[in-house]
């Protein structure tokens, strides 16, 4: 196998040819997104290089406390993210909810992957532990984000059903039944997308990198199985905490819905 292919200056820079083609392309169609566009790949650029000089230090020299706060970093931005999706419609309790979910079901995901599946040794090894937790704790931010999303949403338009079930006896939890369902359906639906395409339709980001990194296909295809079967049980984990628990938010104690539309002044 041959070793990675070293990309200089100049060659990263001739990639920005796309950022050219997709302003030009929008600035012609007249859609209003360059500023979107420009800070969004100056962001990614900063970003992604002061990452990879921290990655640099943190790999050579492994610490448990160092590895452990990095983590805590990638759950912070990533619940931070998700509120500012909602900002200004999220209930203090739901924020709570979401902040909860997240951060258990990632971490039990990650814990059991690295100690049980990979078996890495050390245990804080940065070079495992990072990158498989930006994955985890990646996709389950997106599928939180919808999940959230549809379920405001279908407590909004389906409130009167929801009322109906309670004058007739119905719990909050028998009353939101479909609701919760439907919404664990829509959130955990990109990935089981993604998993039917693949190896098919696109090569994964993990199982490109490690091909081109020098690693044999085959160790390649193991660890991506290993990894997108971690990622679906951590997106359904984050979804089921984050709806049954937030449910309850649109509630108050005697199990009547709150507000207009369940989510405000909780």
């Amino acid at each position: 196998m041959n070793g990675i292919i070293d990309l200089g200056f100049y060659q990263v820079a001739a990639a920005y040819i796309f950022v050219i083609i997709v302003l030009a392309i929008i600035r012609h169609r007249g859609i209003s997104r360059e500023k979107e566009i420009v800070i969004a790949s100056f962001r990614m650029t900063l970003q992604l290089v002061l990452v990879g000089y921290i990655l640099v230090y943190v790999f050579d020299n492994p610490n448990p406390f160092i590895t452990a706060a990095i983590v805590i970093v990638m759950e912070a931005f990533a619940i931070y993210t998700i509120f500012s999706k909602f900002r200004g419609g999220l209930s203090t309790g739901l924020k709570k909810v979401i902040a909860l979910a997240t951060g258990a079901g990632t971490v039990l995901c990650l814990l059991f992957f690295l100690f049980v599946i990979v078996r890495v040794n050390p245990w804080y090894n940065p070079q495992y532990f990072i990158p498989i937790a930006g994955m985890l704790i990646g996709n389950s931010m997106t599928a939180v984000s919808l999940a959230v999303k549809s379920l405001t949403d279908g407590m909004t338009t389906r409130k009167q059903m929801v009322e109906e079930a309670l004058v007739l006896g119905a719990t909050p939890q028998m009353a939101t039944r479909d609701i919760l369902n439907s919404t664990f359906d829509s959130a955990i639906m990109p990935t089981i997308n993604s998993m039917i395409g693949m190896g098919i339709v696109f090569l994964p980001g993990m199982m490109t990198g490690q091909i081109l990194a020098g690693a044999a296909p085959t160790t390649a295809i193991a660890y991506q199985i290993a990894i997108m079967l971690g990622i679906l049980g951590a997106v359904a984990l984050t979804v089921i905490f984050t709806l049954q628990m937030g449910y309850r938010t649109f509630f108050n104690k005697e199990d009547q819905l709150v507000g207009e539309t369940g989510i405000k002044n909780l």
